[in-house]
């Protein structure tokens, strides 16, 4: 398969998901004055099963309820059929036709549209969670290279929402890719991007562009409901998308279901409607999707046009059943025949063999025959995953699968200049013995952590002589038009001898006349788009420390020494002329034959320095000692020092200067809800509910509450995000997927940030759910003496701390013989709100931190 470079990706404003949901919830919960009611000239789409009657105080219950004649308009005797093919009908003047002329236009027609093939209820289809051996592919009427229903996505969808059970959720996503490889694989990509709640690869985001106001006025529109009667349904459900569900249950029409391949078509029309009349356009997609929707359709394409579908499918659970499917389902007309020998293929002889399917779980009473098939997910879930975060782009990995199966799929979908890898990440240490004790005497290279900005330089030049530069964030986020500075330093670079390359670098600001090196803060005053060269005023070092890629050959299979000689090698230090102009340095290091009392010299210069403190890395491929397990017991595995994407490796090792002898790294956790502060603290939040957040179900896990570290701007700046009863801030748990276990907070916040929080030990505790199972069966992990550090702007939600994260730090602590849960009795020292008497008296949230 030829893949061609990447276009220029769209500007990705980031926290946009997260103003838009807010402005949904905001939209809902306002007074509903401003908008009493839907125009008095709308007609309605459908008329109501019967007739209801709503009082000021009531909501509405379901389907057997029914709203007043004020708030719902009255309606035909007899269902309306609805051509909504008409919505899209073109409109010549700037401003779309009134969507209502429209379909009273049809209507008037309705008489004359044939209806008695079409079916105005949701279909039944059989459970997609159970075991796929026991999964009835031919359960479906449906004829091959039928489009698949979104009615069946939508049916795996409330599936996924009412398990938190991880082999629920792989069963239901393997027997939904399994259906439709069976039959329409060419639905299979919208359905990656539907269920992963995108459109597009993440370092080409597409934005829908859905203001809350259009959502709501196509509920309102199509359901005949006032504001105020979709208010009253928000108070009581907390979710767009039951509102929807809701208002529109007594609706029917006599549409077809709207095909998996037409929805994910709607959502890019609205993505890339613009100019004038384009709220109109986008405004009447929506109305033609939920005048098609029926059922949980409706729940589910307004959760998904308010991007938010709450579901526990996130990408691994995502990646590992598609592989899973692959493996017991191949796509139909292949360009290439999948080989009798494949590693990754199930004969339909195996598969007779199997009465279930294998678990790591059951590994001891597993078949033959289950083991070959075990043997075979593992193979490839690896090999996809692997593909995956080399190559993030579905696009891509969904037409190699469907052309030629999985077998030389890492071939056919390799690294590619231009589209971002996953990077590598770093295990934190609390000291330089702990590294040495890892390590055992191996050789490793010490090098400054910088406090900058992470990013993924690409750069290549074309056979017609043109370059191209890309920057990427550490999360994938192309910022190239944040650096045009760094973009000049690069296209400098590029050369005869140097055609493409990949970077792994740092971006640190600087005094451009010594070169001096200053805070993350003076970086981030930097502009974020559309920066002009003569405009800087924020001058950057490029410091490099890794080589992924050069002249069309990947390197990520290299030891760390020879990627690093490469690198010196191929891209010696550039200072240009003008001082005002990016530099490249290479990251200032110290390896370990120098001598362990000159490493640790190193280490105090980077603690005096601007730097967070070091990172270790392996410079050759060899052996490490692991944690002590549930035994108590340390073992050593081999340690490649390759370049792992989106793995968080041992031969990466991280030491920061902060709470080196306490907590080794810092967590970054998100804020889920509050308390009334006491004394000083009564006009404020305090303390503060923290949460992980637990990447095989999407769900967040309350951990500790924190109270130190804020000062005073901190405190009034969270009283003003979070000001009760707002978008961001309920007394009721508007927010689902949050598990707060034995808190109970005043009041809940709507989780769209990241904190990055130090403490001193993780401690087991009966109030926290944070890593229950992992380390205590009925008992949480937590936080003793939790303290704010700052917000982490550079985070979403998605890449906060996990619970796995925080169980490995737990053993690696009691490893080390510093169980502190006997100080306490595993009571978090964090609990007890008396120990803000004694905070207040020290001063410490008296001033900036």
């Amino acid at each position: 398969m030829s893949l061609s470079r990447p276009s220029t990706p769209r500007k990705h404003k980031r926290s946009r998901l997260d103003h838009d949901q807010s402005s949904l919830d905001t939209f809902f919960s306002k007074s509903a004055k401003s908008s009493a009611s839907v125009s008095t000239k709308r007609r309605k789409l459908a008329q109501p099963a019967e007739p209801i009657v709503l009082s000021d105080d009531d909501v509405l219950p379901g389907p057997s309820t029914s709203v007043n004649v004020s708030e719902r308009e009255s309606v035909a005797t007899k269902p309306e059929v609805i051509d909504v093919d008409l919505l899209d009908e073109p409109v010549d003047s700037p401003q779309p036709a009134d969507v209502d002329v429209v379909v009273e236009k049809h209507i008037a027609h309705a008489e004359a549209v044939p209806s008695a093939s079409v079916s105005s209820d949701p279909p039944k289809y059989p459970s997609v969670s159970i075991d796929p051996a026991a999964y009835d592919l031919d359960a479906f009427p449906w004829t091959s290279n039928t489009p698949i229903p979104y009615s069946f996505l939508a049916h795996t969808l409330s599936t996924l929402s009412d398990t938190r059970s991880r082999i629920a959720i792989i069963n239901a996503l393997t027997n939904t890719f399994r259906t439709i490889i069976q039959y329409h694989p060419s639905s299979m990509l919208p359905s990656l991007y539907l269920l992963s709640n995108s459109l597009s690869p993440p370092y080409s985001p597409l934005e829908l562009g859905l203001g809350p106001s259009i959502i709501s006025k196509a509920i309102m529109h199509v359901s005949g409901l006032t504001s105020a009667a979709l208010k009253r349904l928000y108070t009581r459900t907390g979710d767009p998308g039951d509102v929807a569900f809701e208002a529109k249950s007594t609706v029917r029409t006599l549409i077809p279901h709207p095909p998996v391949p037409a929805v994910y078509d709607a959502l890019l029309k609205i993505a890339r409607a613009k100019g004038q009349g384009a709220v109109k356009q986008k405004q009447a997609i929506v109305e033609k999707l939920l005048v098609a929707a029926k059922g949980e359709e409706i729940r589910f394409l307004v959760r998904t046009l308010s991007q938010h579908i709450r579901v526990g499918a996130v990408r691994t659970s995502i990646l590992t059943a598609l592989s899973r499917a692959l493996v017991l389902t191949s796509p139909s007309n292949l360009r290439i025949p999948i080989p009798d020998d494949s590693p990754y293929h199930a004969s339909a002889e195996l598969v007779a063999e199997i009465d279930a399917v294998p678990t790591a779980s059951t590994k001891n009473a597993n078949t033959a025959a289950q083991e070959e098939l075990l043997d075979k997910f593992g193979r490839a879930e690896a090999l996809i995953r692997k593909v995956f975060v080399q190559h993030p782009n579905y696009d891509h990995i969904a037409q190699a699968i469907l052309d030629a199966g999985l077998d030389g799929l890492a071939d056919r979908v390799p690294l590619t200049v231009g589209i971002p890898l996953h990077p590598t990440l770093g295990s934190p240490m609390r000291s330089l013995e702990e590294v040495y004790e890892r390590l055992d005497e191996q050789p490793f290279v010490a090098e400054f952590k910088y406090d900058g900005q992470r990013a993924q330089i690409h750069a290549w030049t074309t056979e017609a002589g043109k370059s191209y530069v890309k920057i990427f964030s550490r999360h994938l986020e192309d910022m190239t038009d944040k650096y045009p500075d760094i973009v000049s330093l690069a296209q400098h670079i590029l050369s005869t001898e140097t055609t493409s390359f990949i970077l792994d670098a740092e971006i640190v600001a600087i005094d451009p006349n010594d070169g001096s090196l200053k805070t993350f803060q003076e970086l981030s005053n930097r502009p974020r788009k559309d920066v002009k060269l003569h405009e800087i005023k924020v001058s950057v070092c490029v410091f490099a420390f890794d080589l992924m890629y050069l002249n069309d050959q990947v390197l990520l299979e290299e030891p760390f020494r020879k990627r690093r000689a490469i690198l010196h090698g191929q891209f010696p230090p550039v200072t240009p002329a003008d001082l005002g102009a990016a530099r490249l340095q290479h990251v200032e290091s110290c390896g370990s034959e120098e001598g362990k009392e000159t490493v640790e010299e190193f280490w105090l210069r980077a603690v005096d320095s601007r730097c967070e403190g070091l990172m270790i890395k392996l410079l050759d491929h060899g052996e490490v000692i692991e944690g002590a397990n549930a035994k108590g017991k340390s073992r050593r595995k081999p340690l490649p020092a390759t370049y792992e994407p989106d793995k968080r490796t041992s031969a990466w090792l991280k030491l920061k200067k902060d709470y080196v002898l306490g907590l080794g790294d810092s967590l970054d956790l998100v804020p889920v809800g509050a308390w009334h502060g006491n004394g000083r603290k009564a006009q404020w939040w305090s303390p503060v509910l923290l949460a992980l957040r637990d990447p095989d179900t999407g769900t967040l896990v309350a951990m500790c509450k924190c109270m130190s570290g804020f000062s005073d701007v901190v405190y009034k700046a969270m009283k003003e995000r979070y000001a009760e009863d707002t978008e961001n801030c309920s007394k009721q748990p508007l927010w689902g997927d949050v598990q707060t276990g034995g808190y109970r907070p005043s009041v809940y916040f709507r989780p769209h940030e990241v904190w990055e929080i130090r403490g001193a030990d993780i401690t087991v505790s009966p109030v926290s759910v944070a890593a229950k199972g992992l380390v205590s069966d009925d008992r949480g992990l937590s936080l003793r003496f939790p303290r704010f550090i700052k917000t982490r702007e550079d985070k979403s939600v998605e890449q906060a701390s996990t619970p796995e994260f925080l169980a490995s730090i737990y053993r690696d602590q009691q490893g080390k013989g510093r169980d502190q849960a006997g100080a306490d009795d595993g009571q978090l020292v964090d609990v007890d709100l008396s120990s803000e008497a004694a905070e207040e008296s020290s001063g410490d949230d008296d001033g900036p931190d």
